[in-house]
């Protein structure tokens, strides 16, 4: 006599599973040495990313597009010269304040970090959380010739919890590279 037995899983509701996120793997940090002898400054970006010269209309001399081509997104870096104009530098820290600030609506939290570069520039660096079009933006200056600032942006729908881990690692790679910013002086 066989006895045939069925059992099921306590017969509750079917509850789905929620949305994964999709893997993203990430390769090891890699820099080069910036490749334009005629620009005001030099760094060590990511070996895989790729300098692109800013030809927007709006662009200035020596703005440059940090470009990530595998996560759709890129850093924009512009340079302002100061000639020892204090009036000036004071302009472009507040443009660059209220840049961030813009971010306010969005931002579950905006966190400022101050550091000195190996050249001895200070360098100030902003991390936004939450639904916003720049996660992370940075300054730096001399304070007597030279500004230079980045901006991290997605050219993607995704939303940024999904983004997290390229954030993070593209985060790194712009304090790699401000980190070994370094100033050229150009005579004119």
């Amino acid at each position: 006599m066989s006895v045939l037995v069925l059992a099921s899983c306590g017969g509750g509701e079917y509850v789905p599973k929620p949305k994964g996120y999709n893997r993203i793997d990430l390769p090891a940090h890699e820099y080069q040495a910036f490749p334009l002898a005629d620009y005001p400054y030099s760094f060590e970006y990511s070996k895989h990313a790729k300098v692109v010269v800013d030809s927007g209309r709006l662009a200035e001399p020596y703005w440059i597009d940090v470009s990530y081509p595998q996560f759709d997104a890129n850093v924009e870096i512009t340079y302002k010269p100061l000639n020892h104009n204090t009036k000036k530098l004071y302009e472009l820290i507040e443009d660059s304040r209220k840049l961030v600030s813009k971010h306010q609506i969005k931002a579950y939290s905006i966190e400022e970090y101050v550091e000195k570069t190996k050249s001895g520039s200070k360098a100030y660096s902003f991390v936004l959380s939450g639904q916003v079009p720049s996660q992370y933006q940075f300054y730096v200056t001399d304070s007597v010739n030279h500004f230079l600032r980045g901006a991290l942006y997605f050219r993607t729908a995704t939303q940024n919890d999904s983004l997290a881990p390229v954030i993070e690692f593209i985060s790194e790679d712009m304090q790699h590279l401000f980190s070994t910013l370094e100033w050229r002086n150009k005579k004119k």
